[in-house]
């Protein structure tokens, strides 16, 4: 059975984005990034919402063209780093599952368009073969596979920084979901990282 891991960066006080989408605010972690590339390799395919699919497709692709042995940070001030790019590239081979409503054709590389969310695809695509599956940001979709109980490891790195407002990565859920706390592991500029599974 194939998992489906979610990774999450949020404030201090649990936004994931602010009120218009934006994450300039995430405190860059070099070593977080080097991490990062390192975690993918269980995970073979990303699931995505319309919204976090249109960015994740209009920034990540560009990083794996020419010879450049780096990639550019997609948040915050400009920096580049080999961690990156070795992200990049598996984020641009990785299967692509995307669930929408409105969003009828897609040109990047291994995207499969799944139409309005529907937890019996979600079942049958952890039921099938392939390596598990990773979800970045998609709030909206996050927050019906918490609902549903597809969701099977959650992992939030937890940023030194307190946002007026914001977006909260999981909501609408009406029922209490036990997690098991499996990891702490906390990083030089302040974010510190929690990795959960359901308990």
């Amino acid at each position: 059975m194939r998992r489906i891991h979610m990774f999450q960066r949020v404030s201090a006080n649990g936004y994931f984005a602010a009120p218009d989408g934006n994450l300039d605010w995430v405190v860059q972690e070099p070593a977080l990034d080097a991490d990062a590339a390192t975690q993918t390799t269980d995970a073979g395919a990303i699931m995505f919402g319309r919204k976090t699919y249109e960015g994740f497709a209009s920034f990540w692709p560009n990083q794996v063209k020419g010879d450049s042995p780096t990639a550019q940070a997609p948040h915050g001030p400009a920096r580049s780093s080999e961690s990156l790019k070795r992200l990049a590239v598996w984020i641009d081979r990785a299967e692509k599952y995307v669930f929408s409503h409105t969003l009828k054709t897609a040109s990047w590389t291994g995207t499969q368009l799944l139409g309005a969310f529907d937890p019996d695809k979600v079942e049958a695509i952890k039921r099938g073969p392939g390596a598990n599956i990773m979800i970045f940001g998609s709030g909206s979709i996050v927050s019906l596979l918490t609902q549903h109980g597809l969701i099977d490891d959650y992992t939030v790195v937890l940023a030194p920084i307190v946002l007026g407002s914001g977006m909260l990565p999981i909501r609408d859920v009406t029922a209490k979901l036990a997690l098991r706390l499996v990891d702490v592991t906390q990083f030089e500029h302040g974010n510190v990282r929690l990795r959960y599974t359901k308990a």
